[in-house]
């Protein structure tokens, strides 16, 4: 039998009131993460076995010392088998330091190779994934659960397969010592099992309900946390702090009702095993009394009843943690094993070595929610270099286009080729290191401007990353930060400006340096000065380079070589400034208004 089978027996034993289908499901997965640290587990399952052996053989020390010590009155013989008593606990306690630190070491490595496969699978994850789930929900799994799984495999293992031993060996000593008392034992062994049965099965359901709770708790404190600004902007934290009290007694109430019943579980086990030794010690002493068994082999037995009670006692206890586990690993296996909708294809192909920028799209159809289309029979072609304006109403699927170029959807229908290859026959990194993104909310990592300028190109140089900042005119602002490029930006950029955000990502762009940019209406966010400067450092950047800008400001639109209008998503309308004011009124409707703003924005006072 090898190590794992031991580990996947004690295991069904203990968990004897888990759902047949789950169990079948969580072992395999965590067995398989202890495959390779195959001899580590040989070595805490021989350390177990040694220090279960030397434990269990004090009670014929026990024996010995009744018998062959005190009823012989012979001193000498005494002083013998305490120094054996004293040598086998020696043995016993290095073999607990050995077992500990080895399954203590298993426990945190399993816990970090789940934890690194469940955040590479995360990273694989398309946009639809996340849309679905909340952020803080993802993270209580990813760490809380983990961490339990963690104590389970490194501790409360460790105890259960130690007491299984120690019960099985404690059984095997006791018939040896006599079979009579053994056999009452064994008749009260179901009795033990019934709170068992019955109370298990409501711990572990009682177990996922508790950590369900704390998942949508935390998922609430992320989202109020990341928000913090619009929270107090509007006086939301008496509101807050209400719900967050209601979930709090949620959590406290499933915690609670879990609690309940595994200290009916525990007690239970307890009272029936004690009440159990008792019935055993009172026909044993009556056998003693008769002379069928002499007083150091009752005091033996009485010894391995102990042992084995208390085995059976704190099986009881770690049940509730691996009831936990079992549905912490449920949670984690769910996001583990959830399939990846976007990958790359089987075959890949390649692009040429130079990137040129043609795009083309076609009979592009795409919808979130079916029958509910955003985007409709688009058929365009952009030309490497071409710099092209998409316009439209909110909802018109401007920022979709961007995320299907990327593919970070997946199109109901038809095509898009770059440079004529079709971008689903593409790996997904070849593909996305094409394009160069603007957003227009700029996303700032908590880290330094070094840091977040180079996100795109890690391997790029200091200097590098000046040259991109000053072609965005960002070194200005940047060398009056405490630190420099050394300065510490905090979480989501919390230090700087919007406008100051936008130059950062806007030289993360300039020093990713890819064929096809897409500028999200990238000066949305700067004032007149910075926006004139940021606009001559793209006007640099576009030179040679595909771009796809979402416009809505007149003077974006004006620099264009075409403009797209969409509208419910399907193009309506495509041509230069001049021709769509003739022949498109949706078109002109947008110029106008455009025009109407700027002309409402008063002159400054030069007083």
């Amino acid at each position: 039998m090898t190590a794992q089978s031991n580990i996947r027996a004690v295991i069904e034993t203990v968990i004897l009131t888990t759902d047949t289908s789950a169990s079948l499901k969580v072992l395999p997965w965590i067995l398989s993460f202890l495959r390779p640290y195959r001899w580590r587990v040989w070595g805490a399952l021989v350390f177990l076995l040694i220090g279960s052996l030397a434990w269990l053989s004090l009670g014929q020390g026990v024996r010995m010392i009744v018998d062959e010590g005190f009823l012989a009155d012979n001193a000498e013989r005494l002083n013998q088998i305490i120094l054996l008593i004293l040598a086998l606990t020696a043995i016993s306690a290095t073999a607990v330091f050995c077992r500990f630190y080895l399954m203590t070491w298993l426990g945190e490595k399993v816990s970090n190779d789940i934890r690194q496969l469940v955040y590479k699978q995360l990273l694989a994850q398309s946009r639809d994934f996340f849309a679905k789930l909340r952020t803080g929900e993802v993270i209580s799994r990813f760490t809380a659960d983990s961490t339990l799984l963690q104590t389970v495999v490194g501790s409360s293992l460790s105890m259960a397969l130690r007491s299984a031993v120690t019960i099985l060996g404690g059984l095997l000593m006791m018939a040896i010592t006599s079979w009579k008392l053994t056999l009452l034992v064994l008749l009260a062994v179901p009795l033990v099992l019934v709170p068992v049965g019955i109370l298990g099965r409501k711990v572990r359901k009682l177990a996922r309900t508790s950590q369900d709770k704390v998942g949508a708790l935390g998922a609430y404190v992320d989202e109020t946390l990341h928000e913090i600004h619009t929270v107090q902007a509007y006086g939301h934290e008496a509101e807050d702090r209400r719900q967050f009290d209601g979930l709090l007694s949620e959590v406290l109430a499933a915690a609670s009702d879990r609690i309940k019943y595994r200290a009916l579980l525990i007690s239970g086990v307890m009272l029936l095993s004690i009440a159990a030794i008792i019935g055993v010690t009172w026909v044993g002493a009556h056998d003693v009394m008769a002379g069928r068994v002499s007083a150091g082999q009752l005091s033996a037995f009485m010894f391995y009843a102990v042992m084995v009670a208390g085995a059976a006692a704190t099986i009881s206890e770690v049940i509730g943690d691996i009831q936990r586990a079992v549905g912490a690993t449920e949670r984690l296996m769910e996001l583990a094993l959830t399939p990846v909708n976007i990958c790359d294809p089987e075959i890949a192909q390649h692009l040429p070595a130079k990137v040129a920028g043609n795009l083309q799209l076609e009979e592009l159809d795409f919808a979130y929610h079916a029958g509910e289309p955003v985007l409709q029979q688009l058929n365009i072609s952009i030309k490497a270099g071409e710099r092209v304006a998409l316009v439209g109403p909110s909802g018109a699927g401007k920022s979709t286009l961007f995320q299907l170029l990327q593919r970070f959807y997946l199109p109901t229908a038809g095509m898009i080729r770059l440079d004529n290859v079709d971008i689903s026959q593409l790996s997904l990194a070849e593909l996305r290191a094409q394009f160069a993104l603007v957003p227009q909310e700029s996303v700032i990592f908590a880290g330094s401007v070094l840091d977040n300028v180079r996100y795109g190109r890690p391997d790029a140089s200091e200097a590098e990353v000046i040259a991109a900042c000053e072609a965005a005119y960002a070194d200005e602002f940047i060398g009056e930060l405490s630190d420099g490029y050394q300065t510490y930006l905090g979480e989501r950029g919390v230090r700087l400006s919007g406008g100051q955000k936008q130059r950062i990502s806007i030289a993360r762009a300039i020093l990713a340096d890819r064929p096809v940019l897409l500028l999200d209406e990238a000066t949305s966010a700067l004032d007149a000065v910075s926006e004139i400067k940021v606009k001559q450092a793209l006007d640099r950047l576009m030179v040679g380079r595909t771009t796809l800008v979402i416009a809505h400001r007149l003077a974006t639109v004006l620099n264009a070589d075409r403009i797209l209008v969409l509208d419910k998503g399907r193009l309506v309308a495509s041509g230069s400034h001049a021709a769509l004011l003739e022949s498109s009124e949706l078109y002109r409707k947008f110029a106008s208004l455009q025009l109407l703003n700027e002309q409402s924005i008063p002159p400054e006072d030069d007083a």
